[in-house]
């Protein structure tokens, strides 16, 4: 097995594949497994945040021919963690006493930026979703029924599908949480709840996201106070087929978010027209306000796939210019998002799974790498450079190699928030069902 070379292909392949392990979170390790006392040391190590690693596999450059990249280096490297970040970075030191990482690909740990940890049904007795009627406006009456049931637990059930997240080498979401006149701010106090619960191995952003429409229902007393609390960002939904006004409801959602010092993020599905105004006149806005820049999002966005390639690449320079970024769940349907595009025009794309075993969807695996590894499969990103840069969208960012291939991460300094893989192009490795061996990040471990 040549671990000093890695195929990017089956590296995204096996990965995707082996997240399916068997998860050893923080408080249910010694119910599913006997440990050894030398195994719950080193788990006691890491949850405190102060350990030292050795044998650990780091990307240290590109290969080239002909000025192609080829291949990525990688050597082997020692780690000291303290205090949950990176204190030192020194050559490989195979006989101390230290966490053996086992010659394991050490990657920034992933990040899943468009979630719903508010309202699940992980966690419970499996539920395939009904037949919807009446569209989204179909589904706010739906959930105007369920929400007070699905409330009572929602805290119990949010833990879970974080743990499954965990399971997946992310530690961190942003998570729209519903804020509108059923749940109240039920559904936020019931997520920080769970978020609590789990800080000490995932943190989160969060989006006050009126779920049943700013205006078609009366839900702007609520938006105003979620606003006063620590959430991140004011959201939104389809304000054309929702409220029926788009510069009324971007225009609130706008003044929302200057007067509390927070990001905009807002749910758009329209494809047609109206979704095109929604972003041209959010952009609009951004330009009038540039405190909002870097810090708005659209999610979704589903009308950029529908315009033909001139004006795609017109609203995607658009977009870069104001610093809007996109949220995409990759495909839908048949539709197929032009993320190529937007990122030659310096367009933040940042993907996550949106529901997972909800009334809403049932598909979403939980794996944000499996999204990169779609998106790869989908846009034809077959060359080593094009996939080495296809991880950002698992990282929300950090590669360890920058477009030069030179070495940015780890920096000593950086939060030890880390994800260990095996990624190996052999025979052996691509037959097993879990290649997967060792997954260590912010105090958990996946085997």
């Amino acid at each position: 097995m040549n671990h000093s070379m890695l195929s990017r292909k089956e590296f995204l392949k096996n990965a995707t594949i082996g997240f399916a392990g068997l998860s050893l979170t923080p408080g249910v390790v010694n119910a599913q497994v006997s440990k050894g006392a030398a195994e719950r040391k080193e788990e006691k190590l890491i949850e405190a945040g102060n350990y030292t690693l050795k044998n650990v596999r780091l990307e240290t450059g590109f290969e080239y021919e002909d000025g192609e990249v080829v291949a990525t280096k990688t050597a082997l490297f020692s780690i000291e963690v303290a205090n949950r970040k990176i204190r030192k970075i020194s050559p490989n030191q195979s006989t101390a006493e230290a966490i053996d990482a086992k010659g394991l690909l050490m990657l920034p740990s992933f990040r899943d930026m468009h979630i719903h940890l508010d309202k699940t049904l992980y966690g419970e007795n499996w539920q395939a979703v009904r037949k919807r009627t009446g569209g989204v406006k179909g589904m706010i009456a739906l959930e105007q029924k369920i929400l007070p049931e699905m409330l009572k637990n929602s805290t119990y059930k949010a833990e879970k599908l974080i743990e499954l997240l965990q399971s997946k080498g992310t530690s961190f979401a942003r998570s729209h949480v519903n804020i509108e006149p059923t749940s109240k701010l039920d559904s936020l106090k019931h997520l920080q709840n769970a978020l609590e619960n789990k800080k000490n191995g995932f943190g989160a952003e969060l989006v006050a996201f009126p779920q049943h429409g700013v205006f078609y229902t009366d839900t702007v007393p609520y938006l105003k106070e979620a606003a006063k609390t620590d959430i991140d960002f004011i959201g939104g939904l389809d304000p054309y087929s929702i409220d029926g006004a788009i510069e009324k409801t971007i225009d609130f959602t706008v003044q929302l978010a200057l007067d509390h010092n927070k990001g905009i993020d807002i749910h758009l599905h329209e494809s047609g027209e109206s979704g095109l105004r929604t972003v041209e006149y959010l952009i609009d806005k951004v330009i009038e306000n540039p405190r909002l820049k870097e810090k708005t999002y659209l999610s979704h966005c589903f009308v950029l796939g529908k315009l033909d390639a001139s004006k795609q690449e017109e609203i995607a320079e658009r977009l870069g210019a104001a610093g809007i970024g996109i949220v995409s769940t990759i495909p839908f349907g048949g539709l197929i998002m032009p993320i190529p595009i937007l990122l030659k025009h310096k367009v933040k794309i940042m993907t996550g799974n949106d529901s997972i075993i909800d009334h809403w969807n049932t598909f979403g695996t939980g794996s944000v790498l499996q999204k990169a590894n779609l998106a790869a499969q989908l846009y034809g990103y077959t060359t080593e450079f094009d996939l080495s840069r296809i991880l950002k969208l698992a990282t929300a960012g950090p590669l360890p190699l920058n477009d030069q291939g030179v070495q940015q991460w780890p920096k000593v300094g950086d939060d030890a928030n880390i994800v260990f893989i095996e990624a190996s192009c052999s025979a052996e490795a691509v037959s097993r069902v879990s290649p997967v061996k060792s997954l260590i990040y912010q105090g958990n471990i996946v085997f």
